[in-house]
């Protein structure tokens, strides 16, 4: 159900008042632009070449693939789980150090050094995405923005969209979305599955709004969700599709390879005016988020 309460201050998602395209990737060529995303999944805990994604272009959409011989990306932590994945920043400690963004399992050490990167890490702005889902029930899609995790608690997730295949009908989906802390002490858990009346398989545009005073959630242009906390530092974006172990719990069929993930296009905006003194991060504010 739409927010109606911050549906009188949030953004019109199509004039993007008040907003200014500061990145696009519209895939419209051959190859994968390396100035604005890096082709592996959180590669300080496993390795760049376990961690590489798989992926296509061409026709004028990214193709993210998860294929038949593709080995488990991390599987001393997160079991048999693939994942073709882009990210557009990195940061990690030396090897051997707990140095690193997203230590999603205890017992993480950085296995390999990374050249720490940040082609787009923004702090504020209009975000959106256009693809396809899939309904396979061992894969799931999803666009996160993470803390760029410089410093430990600077490790909030914002969730715009996730999407499991075992929730995906024809005429419904379930849609998470929300704010998750991590490590940030600053952010509570506020995060759901929010049902909508539409066909994921097909083309829709997912966005957030991520303001000083909240984060929006938008569907289709629709507001959807509106969180009333935000993360106050940069954060990077990461965009992805996961295949987990078959747990023999689904009925519904899965999908031959190569299981796709189909992507459009990406956009940030960034604010016309920059946030007052307060509400930047310490380290100095970039308004184009390239820092």
């Amino acid at each position: 159900m739409a927010d109606t309460a911050g549906s009188r201050r949030v953004v019109d998602p199509v004039g993007k008042a008040g907003y200014e395209l500061a990145f696009e990737d519209t895939f419209d060529g051959d190859t994968l632009d390396d100035a604005r995303w890096l082709p592996c999944y959180l590669p300080q805990w496993s390795s760049r070449e376990a961690a590489a994604a798989r992926y296509e272009i061409g026709g004028g959409v990214l193709r993210l693939v998860i294929e038949a011989d593709q080995q488990p990306w991390c599987p001393e932590f997160d079991d048999e789980t693939r994942v073709s994945s882009l990210q557009t920043g990195v940061f990690a400690g030396p090897v051997g150090s707990t140095v690193g963004q997203s230590r999603f399992s205890p017992g993480l050490v950085v296995r390999q050094a990374q050249q720490n990167a940040r082609l787009y890490t923004p702090q504020y702005g209009l975000f959106e995405l256009r693809a396809k889902a899939i309904d396979d029930p061992r894969c799931m899609v999803a666009l996160w923005m993470i803390g760029y995790e410089d410093e430990p608690d600077r490790s909030a997730e914002i969730c715009i969209c996730e999407i499991f295949g075992w929730n995906v009908t024809a005429g419904s989906v379930g849609v998470g979305m929300g704010l998750h802390p991590f490590g940030d002490a600053t952010i509570r858990d506020e995060f759901s599955v929010e049902i909508l009346a539409i066909d994921v398989r097909e083309f829709h545009i997912y966005a957030a709004e991520w303001t000083p005073e909240y984060v929006a959630f938008f569907v289709d242009h629709r507001l959807v969700k509106t969180v009333e906390q935000s993360p106050g530092y940069p954060m990077q974006f990461m965009l992805g599709i996961y295949e987990f172990p078959d747990d023999g719990q689904s009925t519904q069929p899965v999908h031959p390879y190569p299981k796709q993930f189909i992507v459009d296009y990406f956009r940030g905006y960034r604010p016309t005016t920059p946030p007052s003194a307060q509400e930047r991060h310490p380290g100095g504010w970039s308004a184009s988020g390239r820092v």
